[in-house]
């Protein structure tokens, strides 16, 4: 080796050990964030307000998302921590920042029935039309688990009653759907749509008909001026929704309405069948004294009298109506 290459070698050797000191030191101040915003996601999940403002003092990222896509204030939020969520917007988090799935902490509040951080985050300028993975706003969620109280909130703020997620449902629909008759009053009283229809071409009467049978709710959608023998796609009426989960106080209800029993779906099913099917008793002696026609025929040939042959009281019944 000449001593030109000697002279090289020796300017280049602390060079080259100072390039690797950056590297490793780079390296554990990236670890060292990393773990600063994870301790702040953890300290925002149970509250501990003095650890979130040392940890920021530290350098934590207030915005910082694990893989999930979800935040210290996102944390904050799910867990009802209305203390932590002030604070971390105060210190700049972002109200309006998305996780993987689309979520913002406005729709984490309203799933969780978090009434005073919604109002929060709302002040702080909380997008209202935001949506989760399925299309949900916030208002959506606040309809389909009956939170009255966020519900008038968000209206009172702008929130859109006939926006729809991924299957064109409404809040009315999810509402309805679930016997949320406190919900369905306001949406209504917010000109949420009736008449509306989702993927399936069910309305909100139908979707109340179909799930919980709950007759308060069915009487506002009624009153309100929805098309009580509307079908949905394949054909299904309200009433043979009601009459197939045996709902007989909604059965009930939808015939004083002037639903029309001799209905029939794609199939040829009507209310009456569906109540056979059903074992509704009380449902096929408020149909037949409706005027059910007893001999109608499903796509297979079989009329209700055919269906009950496993049910016992309600075959008695029809065959004296036979």
């Amino acid at each position: 080796m000449n001593a030109s290459n000697r002279i090289l070698r020796t300017l280049r050797l602390p060079a080259l050990l100072l390039l690797a000191g950056l590297v490793l030191s780079g390296s554990a101040y990236a670890a060292s964030q990393q773990e600063l915003n994870r301790l702040l996601r953890m300290a925002a999940s149970v509250g501990d307000d003095d650890e979130l403002i040392s940890l920021v003092q530290q350098g934590a990222d207030v915005n910082a998302a694990n893989q999930f896509g979800k935040t210290a204030l996102m944390n904050a939020v799910g867990n009802g921590n209305l203390a932590a969520a002030s604070m971390l917007l105060s210190m700049g988090a972002d109200v309006n920042r998305r996780t993987v799935d689309g979520c913002t902490a406005l729709t984490f509040a309203a799933e969780n029935g978090e009434v005073e951080l919604t109002a929060l985050l709302l002040e702080r300028g909380a997008d209202l039309e935001a949506r989760t993975h399925s299309g949900q706003t916030a208002l959506m969620l606040a309809a389909r688990y009956g939170i009255v109280e966020m519900t008038e909130q968000l209206l009172f703020k702008g929130a859109k009653p006939d926006t729809r997620d991924k299957d064109e449902a409404t809040a009315l629909m999810l509402a309805a759907a679930h016997g949320h008759s406190g919900v369905v009053e306001r949406l209504l009283k917010a000109g949420a749509g009736t008449a509306l229809r989702d993927r399936q071409g069910r309305t909100a009467l139908i979707h109340a008909a179909s799930e919980e049978g709950n007759r308060n709710t069915l009487a506002l959608l009624l009153e309100a001026g929805s098309n009580i023998n509307a079908k949905a796609k394949d054909g299904s009426t309200a009433l043979i929704w009601a009459a197939g989960n045996g709902h007989a106080a909604s059965v009930e209800l939808l015939l004083q309405h002037g639903a029309d029993a001799n209905a029939q779906d794609v199939d040829g099913l009507s209310a009456l069948m569906e109540a056979v099917g059903a074992n509704s008793l009380d449902s096929v002696r408020l149909l037949v004294e409706a005027g059910a026609n007893t001999a109608l025929k499903d796509s297979y040939g079989k009329t209700a009298l055919d269906m009950s042959r496993r049910k016992p009281e309600c075959r008695a019944y029809l065959e004296g109506h036979h």
